[in-house]
């Protein structure tokens, strides 16, 4: 029974300390992180269900699809890829560590074997000075040597950048140290949305899970503006929001413009610009009506649903305008408004309607009547992304160590050099962790150099 017992632990143990298993893991985060990519994170539900059917939106939500790195399967395959490399560095870093701080001082036949650049000198001198010689000339040209001496020969050791052997571990560290930020920003932060109309206000956001969280000051959306390229689409949307605490506006946070990539930072609270859309409240929409029989023009204003009474009974809604209808009608452009006509007694009529541009456009419909549109006092509502994540800066920490890592594992190289002094003369000896080539270049110099000296 032991025995099983023991073979079972030591399979677990082989299997988390696999590369077969930090490969598959190292994958399967990659590719499930395509889902991420492709599908977009933390929107409200409003800009999926604009794409994707109801069953899609609910399968995708059930899977976690929408926040995915947040998902209990993304943070699964996190916690194993940690285990994975602690399970790695503690079984390989002992032998690694003894390398390190224990190195072999002296070099006697039986090591000299295993080393792939040796060679003797027959150096002139005795014991002693071949010795002092050797030191002074490994100090100058190398590192400072440790001295040893056993049955009357000199041995001396000298080594650069050993610790340069850790960077593969540094590397294993800073990753759970980002994984750590990332589950600390996970628990304790949060990711919303909210949308502010231009002069409004808010001072508390709701997640995607419907939690309310209070901001503890308040946001307010000054002005909206965006430029369009001449297709009609959007070339940049900016917001001027303002930031109050107390009733007091925030010295440096006053009008403060923020465009994409180019947030709002408070109190570890940054404020993305997402989106933006015409807000419902206050925008008034501009026509003119008259009789096509003659008569005078009638100017109109209304708010979008408004019902109007117009000449000889009939009533006009506008139920949603636009200032360039170029992205919706080919061959027109300006504004444009589609509205809900009910003529006396009949039934209504939904058409669009246009600038007196197009006048031979307009005179499709609205009966005895001629409609223009004559544009809009447009309102937006800026729609931002709010972030708040108290792990960011243990995630940078990982980050840097990362760094440190790998140039510790691929831009370092432990390099070490025995020589061995007896009565005969030097045989000098040398290894490097990584590049033998190059180290092999380098001893020759440093032989070439003895020679010389």
């Amino acid at each position: 029974m032991t025995t099983n017992k023991r073979g079972f632990a030591q399979e677990v143990w082989d299997f988390f300390c696999s590369l077969r298993l930090s490969i598959f893991l190292l994958i399967g985060l990659a590719l499930v992180s395509i889902i991420g990519t492709i599908i977009p994170q933390g929107q409200p539900p409003r800009e999926y269900l604009a794409t994707l059917s109801e069953t899609k939106f609910r399968l995708y939500s059930s899977l976690g699809f929408f926040d995915m790195y947040h998902s209990w399967w993304f943070i699964l395959l996190l916690y194993l890829l940690t285990l994975n490399l602690i399970c790695c560095s503690i079984k390989r870093l002992p032998r690694v560590w003894k390398v390190v701080s224990e190195p072999v001082l002296e070099m006697d036949e039986n090591f000299e074997k295993s080393l792939p650049n040796v060679k003797d000198l027959k150096l002139k001198g005795t014991k002693e000075e071949l010795k002092e010689r050797m030191t002074s000339f490994l100090s100058a040209e190398f590192a400072a040597p440790v001295i040893t001496e056993k049955n009357g020969v000199y041995h001396l050791f000298a080594q650069k950048s050993p610790w340069c052997r850790l960077g593969v571990y540094v590397v294993h560290f800073s990753i759970i140290v980002i994984f750590v930020g990332a589950l600390i920003g996970s628990f304790f932060g949060y990711k919303a949305y909210v949308n502010i109309p231009e002069g409004g206000a808010i001072s508390q956001v709701q997640t995607q899970s419907g939690k309310v969280i209070n901001l503890g000051y308040e946001v307010r959306c000054e002005k909206f503006s965006v430029a369009f390229y001449d297709t009609g689409a959007p070339k940049e949307f900016k917001s001027i929001l303002t930031v109050a605490e107390n009733g007091k506006p925030v010295p440096g946070l006053i009008s403060r413009p923020i465009i994409v990539n180019d947030p709002l930072s408070y109190k570890g609270t940054t404020f993305y610009q997402s989106s933006y859309g015409q807000s419902d409240e206050g925008s008034l929409y501009h026509l003119t009506v008259r009789d096509r029989k003659g008569g005078a023009p009638a100017k109109l204003t209304a708010r979008q649903g408004e019902r109007i009474a117009l000449p000889g009974g009939a009533f006009l809604s506008v139920m949603e305008a636009t200032m360039d209808v170029r992205p919706f009608l080919r061959g027109f452009d300006g504004p444009g408004a589609q509205v809900e006509f009910t003529p006396a007694g009949g039934n209504p009529q939904p058409f669009v309607v246009l600038s007196d541009k197009y006048e031979s456009f307009n005179a499709q419909h609205g009966g005895d009547l001629l409609i223009t549109f004559d544009g809009m006092d447009q309102k937006f509502y800026t729609g931002l992304q709010v972030a708040h994540d108290p792990g960011v800066w243990v995630v940078w920490a990982g980050c840097f160590l990362m760094v440190v890592g790998i140039c510790m594992a691929f831009f370092m190289s432990h390099k070490r050099v025995w020589a061995r002094v007896t009565d005969s003369g030097v045989t000098l000896g040398g290894s490097a962790s990584k590049n033998p080539a190059g180290f092999e270049i380098c001893f020759d110099d440093l032989v070439e150099k003895i020679n010389k000296a």
